[in-house]
């Protein structure tokens, strides 16, 4: 759910049949289909249909549909990774001089040895991204430079995803788990798992955990590791809730999928059939949409996140609704992979449209939930209420603070999710959710035979809607991913201070619940998807390595930010602000000083703030806050007003000043 910097995906890319290499001078205008070529020194990848390629003796560089952005590909020969990128560099465009920002470790993969990766200093009015990263093989250094914008580089992620992830040696052979029998989840190899779970807690200051395992048909683990809250002893258990954010939408796709069990809808039906008063920006999108795209990120409406995570004092599920309504796509239909949280909430509403016409959205969807999904499948304590989630057994949010520590966090941003509650706001625990992964392992039977839905109308759901790298589809609130020759069903969830994942392999029987309260969580969650199969197929083991490689990163790139901070904020610029300030899409701003701190209020939620002077001159105010930390406020002007001007990767807001009448 959490809106996310296109930074961090960019590290993100960094850790995770061919022809031959492109020939000398070679251009291609647009490619008609991903296609495999190799550099000059046999590394191959997949350049990204659409995408145009040219290529000399040094250099391969792929170039998206906008023409504003740009991924190099070079061979280097050099002693180490500092002078393979300075090469790399000189070779691909020699009058860059961009100051680095930070170089540091990556664990070795996908046949690469040595690898590290170097984030270059921007100011945010540039709303550029600019990394480059160093892969070495034997002798052979591979070096990759990103130059983009920050609007191409997150409408065209699965793109660069596609190429760096595909990028390996020459003559690499990938590991595959596709002729291999899962091993049973016995007692040795869950306490593999679960050390490794403990392990990546202390390392990444996680405070508590919600971990469940199935196999065979059955759950051969559940229980918790760690504490609700930091500071105290109060364990978090099998029955522990946290806020799984994104992992509803598979169960919204579900509500639906019992639906077209009861031909009510269609996969295949427009939307406007079913529900007249869908309306998106862009009127042709609006007719192209039918039911099977409201959560398949692939509309071409980015992500626009900023306008339910700010002004939702007001919200309600029917204006969350109207507000797709004022958003316009940014890539074609089916063109590429855009996450829309509004999107997916407009799927459970426009489902209990149909399931109690004329009734409140809100309360609808929860009853059809509880009624027709939770119940059914024994999640007898999940729930979308905060009231009652919060008065019994939860775990709270946490955070790093300021200086990288883990601290309580506020509960306040994760009201947000209230009003678009179908694509992220159940509350579940690793016993509920591993009910839910039982049913689709079964393929939609229940424990006692009965069938809630049909295996035909639960697979479509598994169905790739678009791509999102070389392995992985999204399909409907649910990614498939066959890099290893296996399907691995999977959905991340991520709002503030809680990450989670659930996995499981269909062929296989086994699955995964891991559930946690810290934002750091989010890098748990995807190792613990490698070590998973490393466990049940003898795969190399590379993921405690990953851990400790990622947790440096983590740690450096910290403390490098912190270098520019100023906390408390700058006094003399503090002083130049006004006192309120008002967004006509985001709403209120009013700034107080509070025990020696300065407070950006939003109304319903608020943080601290830190200053920082960027290299182009101008003075940004970074919410500094557990959880809410990095978002970056900068000083501006609009039509001779006072101005904080915040940016996600595609649209900018100005919160201008309010003068009294």
């Amino acid at each position: 759910m959490r809106y996310f910097s296109v930074l961090g995906l960019a590290l993100a890319i960094g850790l995770t049949g061919i022809t031959g290499h492109v020939s000398s001078a070679l251009a291609v205008d647009a490619l008609s289909a991903d296609t495999h070529l190799a550099t000059t020194a046999g590394a191959t990848f997949t350049a990204p249909k659409g995408w145009s390629v040219t290529s000399d003796p040094n250099k391969t560089v792929l170039h998206p549909p906008e023409g504003d952005s740009q991924l190099a590909l070079l061979d280097v020969p050099a002693p180490d990774a500092d002078a393979a990128v300075a090469a790399g560099w000189a070779s691909y465009r020699a009058d860059a001089h961009r100051p680095l920002k930070i170089a540091t470790p990556q664990a070795p993969y996908n046949g690469w040895e040595e690898r590290r990766v170097y984030t270059y200093e921007t100011s945010p009015n540039e709303k550029a991204v600019v990394y480059a990263l160093a892969w070495r093989a034997g002798q052979q250094w591979a070096v990759i430079i990103v130059e983009a914008t920050r609007a191409t580089f997150e409408r065209r992620i699965a793109g660069f995803s596609l190429t760096i992830g595909s990028l390996r040696p020459k003559g690499y052979q990938r590991e595959m788990f596709a002729e291999k029998k899962a091993h049973a989840l016995d007692a040795e190899r869950i306490a593999l798992l679960k050390q490794f779970v403990r392990d990546a807690m202390d390392q990444f200051g996680i405070p508590g955990v919600g971990l469940s395992l199935i196999d065979g048909g059955k759950v051969v683990f559940e229980s918790g590791l760690g504490v609700k809250t930091l500071g105290t002893p109060d364990p978090v258990d099998a029955d522990t809730l946290f806020l799984a954010a994104s992992n509803t939408k598979a169960m919204t796709t579900l509500l639906l999928a019992e639906l077209v069990d009861q031909r009510k809808i269609r996969w295949d039906q427009p939307v406007t059939e079913v529900y007249p008063e869908f309306q998106l920006g862009n009127a042709d999108t609006t007719r192209r949409v039918l039911v099977e795209h409201l959560v398949c990120a692939c509309t071409g409406l980015p992500r626009q996140d900023f306008e339910w995570l700010f002004n939702f004092a007001k919200a309600t599920p029917a204006s969350s609704l109207a507000l797709l309504g004022t958003m316009q796509p940014t890539s074609s239909f089916g063109e590429a992979y855009q996450y829309s949280n509004l999107m997916a909430a407009a799927a459970g509403y426009v489902a209990t449209s149909v399931i109690s016409p004329g009734r409140e959205l809100g309360a609808a969807y929860d009853d059809a939930m509880r009624s027709r999904v939770f119940q059914p499948l024994g999640m007898m304590h999940t729930t979308f209420d905060f009231d009652a989630a919060l008065s019994g057994n939860f775990a709270n949010p946490h955070g790093s603070d300021v200086d990288g520590k883990t601290a309580l966090a506020h509960m306040d941003s994760n009201y947000s999710v209230a009003p678009l509650r179908p694509a992220g706001g159940m509350w579940t625990s690793a016993h509920d959710l591993s009910n839910y992964l039982l049913m689709e392992l079964s393929l939609g039977q229940l424990p006692d035979g009965r069938r809630l839905v049909s295996k035909e109308v639960l697979l479509e759901r598994r169905k790739g809607q678009v791509q999102i790298g070389e392995d992985s589809v999204y399909g409907m609130g649910l990614i498939v991913n066959t890099q290893y020759g296996i399907p691995v069903v999977s959905h991340g969830g991520s709002l503030f201070g809680y990450k989670s994942d659930m996995i499981f392999l269909p062929d296989h029987g086994v699955g995964a619940v891991i559930l946690t309260n810290a934002d750091a969580g989010g890098y748990l969650t995807g190792l613990f998807r490698r070590r998973l199969l490393e466990v049940l197929f003898d795969g190399k083991p590379e993921a405690v390595e990953q851990a400790k490689a990622a947790n440096l990163q983590r740690l450096a790139n910290i403390a490098k930010r912190r270098e520019r901070l100023v906390v408390p904020a700058d006094a003399a610029e503090v002083g130049k602000l006004a006192a309120r300030y008002t967004s006509p899409v985001l709403g209120e701003l009013t700034v107080r000083v509070q025990d020696g701190a300065t407070i950006f209020d939003f109304g319903k939620w608020r943080s601290s703030i830190a200053s920082r002077k960027n290299d182009d001159g101008t003075i940004s105010f970074i919410l500094i806050d557990p959880t809410v930390n990095g978002f970056d406020f900068v000083v501006g002007e609009r039509d001779g007003k006072r101005a904080l001007i915040i940016r996600d990767a595609q649209h900018e807001y100005a919160f201008t000043e309010s003068v009294p009448p």
